[in-house]
C-alpha cells in the first residue's frame, strides 16, 4: 500500500504538560483509522498536526507532493451569511451539482431538511455541523479527517455517514481519521485503532471491540509483569529490614536495586469505579402517560406534537428512545417529569417517585461554577452509600474518575467531559429511583463511556435514556421505542435496525429539493400488485391470531407477577440480588410478546383488518 501521509517525532506542550511526546506514524492508502482516548490526551491536536493545520513544537509532518487532505474541525468555520446551498456547492448551478452522482448522495443523507436558501447564521447547531460535513463530503480528497463527526447527528445521521465512508473509495484506495466516541460507528467503519494516552500513540489492528480485546489483553501482561516486579521489591525491602545497619556498601547496593524497581513503575491511569449507588423504595407505580396528546408550542392550534400516546413504565425498566429530530424526545422526558403538562390526557406518577434528570445541557452546574468538585458533592451529603459501604465524598468522586488534584478543581474550568460526569454524579448522589437521560454520550470519550455504563448496569431503579448512540442503547436499554414524527410512540422488537428500517421505508419516495431542483431519493416500482389472500389463507389467519391473542393474555399474566414480584424485591433490601434475575426473566417474556406480536401482525394484514 502507498504511503500518503506520516509524522516523526511529534511533540507538543502546553505550559509544564507534554500532551505529545516525540510520536511517529503514519497513514497508508485503505487505512480506515478510529482514534480513541480520553478528553484532553491530545487526539484532536494530533488530527490538526497531520492535517497541517497547527505545527509541533519539534518533529514534522510529511505527505506526498498529490495528496488533498479534508478535514472537519470541531469548531463552526462556515460563513454566516452563506446561504446552505453557496456554503455547500458555492456558485455551482443547479443542472452543475444535481448532475453529479455524489453530491445527489450526500445531500440526501445529509441536509434533505435543511432549508436550501436559509442563511447558515440562522441554522441550529446541528443543522450548521451538518452543512460543514456535507461541503467537505462532495468534494475530492485522497485523505478525510473528521473531528467527532458524529455530534449532532441522530441514529439515521450516523448510519448513512457509516454506509458513505465504507462505499467511498474501493478497498486499498483513499484513507481516513476519525475521532469520535461513538463506538458502533468506530467498529462499523474502522480497520485499525490509535490510542492516544499519556503522551503516546499505541496501534491497534480492527475497530472498537477489536481495540478493547487487544487493550484487555495489554494490560493483563503489564499486570503479571507488574506483579513479579511487586514481589521482588517486597524481596528487597524485607532484606533491607533484616540487614545489619553497621554494613554499609551492600545494602546501598540493595537500595539502589529496588529503587530502579520501584522508579520503571508507570503513572496509573485514570478510572473509574463500577459504583452501585442507593435508591430511594421504588413503589408498584412508576410513570404513566395515559392518552396524553401535546400541541406544538407556537405552532398553529390543532397541530400536534403527540396524538393521544400511552406510555407506561414498570419498576426496574430500562428504556431506550430514538427518533428523528423535532419529533419531541426531549419534550417526552419533560412530560414524564412533570416539567410540561399535556394539553389532554394525564401523568400518573407513583407515590415514592423520586426522579432526576440529565440534561443535553450542563446548565444544572452553573449555580456551583465557582465551588470545587468535591465542595458540590458536599453541599449534597458528607457521607453515601455505595454497594452498602459508606464512603465519604472525596473518596467517592476519586472511585468515580476524580484524581486528588482534579477534586480541588473549580467547575468552571473542568473540560465538557468532566463537567458531564460531574453532573451525573450529583444526580446519582441525590438518590434517584427514577433516572432520565438525554443525549448522555455527549463530551464523553470512549473510557468515560465504558465506565459510565458500568455505573449504569448496576443501577436498580427505573432508566429512560434518550441517544444516538446506539451501543449505549443496547448496553444498558433492555427495550427501545421510537417517535417517528407523526405524533405516535411506536415500539422496537428488533431495536435500532427496525428503527432505520421503518426510517428508509418512510423516505421512499420522497425528493431532495435544492436551489429548486428537486432531486429522486427512491423510484417508485412498476410491478404489479400481489394478489389477494385466498380463503383457506384466511382461515389459517384467522386461527393463528386467535391462538396468539391467548398466548399473548398467558403472558401478561406472567409479566404481571414478575412485575409484582420485582416491587416487593426493591422494597427490600436483603432481595436487591434478585432484580437481575427477574429483569432478565422480564426481558425474556418480552422478547417472546413482541415476536407474538409480529406474528399476529401478519394474521392481521392476511385477513385486511
Amino acid at each position: 500500500m502507498a504511503h500518503l501521509l506520516g509524522g516523526e517525532n511529534l511533540t507538543v506542550s502546553y505550559a509544564t504538560r507534554t500532551v505529545l511526546d516525540g510520536i511517529t506514524l503514519g497513514l497508508e492508502e485503505g487505512d480506515r483509522i478510529g482514534m480513541v482516548g480520553r478528553n484532553g490526551d491530545g487526539k484532536s491536536t494530533l488530527m490538526r498536526l497531520l492535517a497541517l493545520r497547527s505545527t509541533p513544537d519539534s518533529g514534522r509532518v510529511t505527505k506526498r507532493s498529490e495528496v488533498n487532505i479534508g478535514y472537519l474541525d470541531q469548531s463552526d468555520v462556515l460563513d454566516g451569511d452563506l446561504t446552505v446551498g453557496a456554503a455547500i456547492v458555492g456558485d455551482q448551478a443547479d443542472h452543475e451539482w444535481a448532475s453529479n452522482p455524489r453530491i445527489r448522495e450526500v445531500m440526501g443523507g445529509l441536509v434533505s431538511d435543511v432549508d436550501w436558501h436559509a442563511n447558515v447564521h440562522a441554522l441550529s447547531g446541528g443543522q450548521k455541523r451538518r452543512v460543514a460535513l456535507a461541503k467537505l463530503l462532495i468534494e475530492d480528497h485522497d485523505v478525510i479527517m473528521l473531528d467527532e463527526p458524529t455530534n449532532h447527528l441522530d441514529v439515521e445521521g450516523v448510519a448513512w455517514l457509516a454506509r458513505h465512508l465504507k462505499t467511498r473509495w474501493r478497498a486499498n484506495q483513499g484513507a481516513f481519521l476519525v475521532v469520535t466516541h461513538d463506538r458502533w460507528f468506530l467498529d462499523e467503519v474502522c480497520n485499525k485503532t490509535w490510542e492516544i494516552h499519556d503522551g503516546i500513540m499505541d496501534p491497534f489492528e480492527g475497530g472498537y471491540a477489536a481495540y478493547v480485546l487487544a487493550r484487555a489483553e495489554r494490560d493483563r501482561t503489564a499486570a503479571v509483569v507488574e506483579s513479579k516486579r511487586q514481589q521482588l521489591v517486597k524481596k528487597e525491602l524485607a532484606w533491607l529490614r533484616r540487614g545489619a545497619p553497621a554494613r554499609t556498601a551492600k545494602p546501598k547496593f540493595r537500595i539502589e536495586a529496588a529503587n530502579a524497581l520501584i522508579a520503571d513503575v508507570p503513572e496509573p491511569r485514570d478510572s473509574t469505579a463500577l459504583s452501585k449507588m442507593a435508591t430511594a423504595r421504588l413503589g408498584k407505580d412508576v410513570l404513566d402517560l395515559e392518552h396524553v396528546s401535546l400541541d406544538f408550542l407556537g405552532g398553529e392550534p390543532g397541530q400536534k406534537l403527540f396524538d393521544d400516546i400511552t406510555l407506561r413504565l414498570a419498576p426496574g425498566e430500562r428504556l431506550g428512545l430514538v427518533g428523528v429530530n423535532g419529533a419531541g424526545k426531549t419534550t417526552l422526558l419533560k412530560l414524564l417529569n412533570g416539567e410540561i403538562q399535556p394539553t389532554s390526557g394525564k401523568l400518573k406518577r407513583g407515590k415514592t417517585v423520586v426522579t432526576a434528570v440529565l440534561t443535553q445541557e450542563v446548565k444544572e452546574l452553573d449555580d456551583v461554577k465557582d465551588l470545587r468538585v468535591i465542595e458540590v458533592i458536599e453541599r449534597e451529603k458528607r457521607s453515601f452509600n455505595v454497594g452498602g459501604k459508606e464512603f465519604t465524598a472525596g473518596q467517592l468522586v476519586e472511585q468515580l474518575g476524580f484524581t486528588n488534584q482534579k477534586q480541588w478543581t473549580p467547575v468552571k474550568d473542568l473540560s465538557g467531559g468532566e463537567r458531564r460526569r460531574l453532573q451525573l454524579l450529583r444526580l446519582l448522589v441525590g438518590e434517584p429511583n427514577v433516572l432520565m437521560l438525554d443525549e448522555p454520550t455527549n463530551d464523553l470519550d470512549t473510557d468515560t463511556l465504558a465506565a459510565v455504563e458500568d455505573v449504569l448496569d448496576g443501577w436498580p431503579g427505573t432508566l429512560v435514556v434518550v441517544s444516538h448512540d446506539r451501543y449505549l442503547l443496547e448496553r444498558v436499554t433492555d427495550h427501545q421505542m421510537a417517535l417517528l414524527g407523526d405524533g405516535k410512540i411506536r415500539s422496537l422488537p428488533r431495536g435500532v435496525d427496525q428503527y432505520l428500517e421503518l426510517r428508509e421505508a418512510a423516505l421512499a419516495g420522497s425528493t431532495i429539493t435544492g436551489g429548486g431542483n428537486p432531486v429522486t431519493a427512491a423510484s417508485t416500482s412498476s410491478a404489479p400488485a400481489p394478489a389477494g389472500p385466498t380463503e383457506a389463507e384466511k382461515r389459517d389467519a384467522r386461527k393463528a391470531k386467535n391462538r396468539i391473542d391467548r398466548q399473548l393474555d398467558k403472558l401478561k399474566q406472567q409479566e404481571d407477577k414478575v412485575h409484582a414480584q420485582m416491587t416487593a424485591a426493591a422494597a427490600d433490601p436483603a432481595a436487591v440480588g434478585d432484580l437481575a434475575a427477574l429483569g432478565k426473566k422480564l426481558k425474556d417474556l418480552a422478547i417472546e410478546r413482541e415476536a407474538l406480536e409480529l406474528e399476529w401482525l401478519g394474521a392481521l394484514e392476511v385477513l385486511g383488518e
